[in-house]
């Protein structure tokens, strides 16, 4: 989030004032000041699919040379890189046409919206004389309503802006953006299709900086929330600290990283936190994910006498099927703008960046729980050696994969097993890591590879697909080809949606297998730079790995892993049993 954070404090100062020009030489217009406002915020490519409600706009947007049009195979990976662009870069767009494109992104702006990305979400909408006339038009469900789409995005969208007068567009549009940065949400913009190139006034000069308010605490409950935490901390025998997903929209990162250096606790990450936290740190114990936590890291959280959990989700999945032994009284929880202490007092409107750093100055240091955890510490076993020719095991893939990993390198886990994979990883420092746990959408990582890649030029996406979700959106191959991307792509292949058969199995988790090594060269198709292989043994492995990292470093490399259908982590199986049983209790007794 910083280099858009960077872009929008430098338009609070501007460097001179917008120049005023008369009104009878208006030239600006709505299109033209959109795409302005995009680049300022720090949206350098917008991934878009035409449709006959936008492609004026989609004109404007294109005429901006600092703007890159990015043309995906469908609204729902439109939607799914706009998010994976808003992780690397702090902000995402996207443009499609009017509810048959709306209702296709509605998933993809969801799951930014349970993430806290700031995703503007486009759509071209109707002519302006169409509002208000009873008029059935195409691409609606045949009622003269055109609201059927707005009401949808209500629901996932922290503002939404019909774009209809050119009088308030101006307003509509600064006023959607700003909220978006402000909350870290998605907003939706619907601008009428015969409104994009049409001069007026309000768009003669180029856009007038908007200011940002910035979130500064009550101070009275800052200190009192510090002195409260302080002093049952203090009072601790063997105190944790635990990173949640909410570090990302709170910006506090490098506080949560102040208090760790401060207090000598051990420091963990919830599965979902994963990437925010630094793994490299002295004091890095590993994943708390309950029963499926990394090894030890889960003995010294859950025996702690006090844990700190920094910005938390506790849902059914982080808190594998309610099964998490944590206990309120020992507990303080920070929110990105409340604090709150075991069962005793809560303190609103204190903000967790300015909170951590003021914490961090009252600690005594504690180092108590991180020497318990050297003193039970046993070094993993390494993946048996596999003999010659003998198939290859997922686990042994991902010890390859972890020696692949450098700060020049970003890794983007798949719902399913990769999920529980991808957490053992040790990341190095810098190096990139991103998944959808909360919304937890299969075919997510596609687009998201697509627009992580996209922004992150300076690194090499490392994404770990199984082949079930592959299926849901392999089309933006497609795009990344196009784009010139260098990402590497390790389609797990083992026949099926496995996550789900370790939670409830049946007949609709086995899929019909594709030859996706084939799929993707046909997709190719000799246009760009795209290299696949497919491996079954470790040797094969090796070989595609040194391939994909020397003389095709430049291609978008693509290497199909086929594995047994029960090849699954432990811990996959562990969570699975939890949250099927968490799944099929009983209805309570009425």
């Amino acid at each position: 989030m910083e280099s858009v954070n960077q872009t929008v404090s430098e338009l609070h100062h501007p460097t001179k004032p917008p120049s005023v020009v008369p009104v009878g030489t208006c030239s600006g217009t709505l299109g033209s000041h959109l795409a302005r406002r995009l680049v300022e915020i720090g949206v350098k490519d917008v991934f878009s699919v035409p449709g006959d409600f936008n492609l004026t706009l989609l004109d404007h947007l294109i005429a901006e040379p600092e703007l890159n049009l990015i043309g995906c195979c469908n609204e729902l990976n439109a939607g799914y890189a706009a998010d994976g662009y808003a992780r690397a870069c702090g902000v995402g767009a996207c443009v499609v046409t009017f509810t048959v494109g709306g209702l296709s992104v509605l998933n993809a702006i969801a799951g930014a919206y349970s993430e806290n990305l700031p995703v503007i979400c486009i759509v071209g909408g109707p002519n302006s004389n169409d509002y208000g006339t009873n008029r059935i038009l195409h691409h609606t469900i045949g009622l003269p309503d055109f609201t059927q789409e707005l009401r949808c995005f209500q629901t996932i969208t922290c503002f939404q802006a019909v774009v209809n007068h050119l009088d308030d567009a101006h307003e509509l549009i600064d006023t959607a953006i700003s909220t978006a940065l402000k909350e870290s949400k998605p907003v939706y913009i619907s601008i009428s299709c015969n409104l994009p190139g049409i001069p007026h006034p309000t768009f003669a000069r180029e856009p007038v900086p908007f200011f940002l308010d910035p979130k500064v605490s009550n101070q009275l409950g800052l200190e009192a929330a510090v002195e409260a935490t302080a002093n049952f901390l203090n009072k601790a025998v063997k105190p944790v600290l635990v990173g949640g997903p909410k570090l990302r929209v709170s910006k506090a990162q490098k506080a949560f990283v102040e208090l760790a250096n401060a207090s000598g606790y051990p420091i963990a990450v919830m599965p979902s936190g994963k990437g925010l936290v630094p793994e490299h740190h002295p004091h890095f114990i590993g994943t708390y994910w309950g029963a499926v936590s990394t090894s030890y890291c889960g003995e010294i959280v859950e025996s702690a006498d006090a844990y700190v959990f920094v910005g938390p989700i506790y849902n059914d999945y982080s808190s594998v099927g309610y099964s998490l032994l944590i206990k309120k009284e020992k507990a303080i929880v920070v929110q990105p703008n409340r604090v709150t202490i075991g069962n005793g007092p809560s303190f609103g409107w204190v903000f967790m960046a300015e909170f951590l750093t003021a914490l961090a100055k009252k600690l005594k240091r504690n180092s108590t729980a991180m020497e318990n955890y050297h003193r039970i510490f046993v070094p993993l076993g390494i993946p048996l050696e596999l003999e010659k020719n003998e198939p290859l095991r997922v686990n042994v893939l991902f010890k390859h994969i972890q020696e692949m990993l450098s700060e020049d390198t970003a890794v983007i886990a798949e719902t399913g097993d990769s999920w529980f994979n991808c957490q053992k990883l040790r990341l190095p420092e810098n190096c990139g890591y991103e998944f959808q746990m909360q919304y937890g959408s299969i075919g997510w990582s596609v687009g998201a590879t697509l627009g992580y890649a996209q922004a992150a030029k300076d690194k090499r996406v490392i994404a770990c697909i199984g082949d079930g979700s592959f299926q849901v959106t392999a089309q933006d191959i497609s795009t990344m080809i196009c784009c010139g991307q260098r990402t590497i792509i390790f389609l797990i292949n083992n026949g099926g949606y496995t996550i789900e058969v370790e939670i409830h199995d049946g007949p609709y988790n086995v899929i019909k297998n594709w030859n996706y090594t084939g799929l993707v060269d046909a997709i190719h198709n000799g246009e760009g730079q795209c290299w696949t292989a497919k491996v079954r043994t470790e040797d094969e492995l090796i070989e595609a790995i040194a391939k994909a990292t020397g003389a095709e470093k430049d291609s978008l490399c693509f290497i199909e892993v086929i594995v047994h259908k029960d090849d699954t982590s432990k811990e996959l199986l562990e969570w699975g049993s939890r949250v099927s049983a968490a799944n099929s209790r009983r209805p309570n007794p009425q």
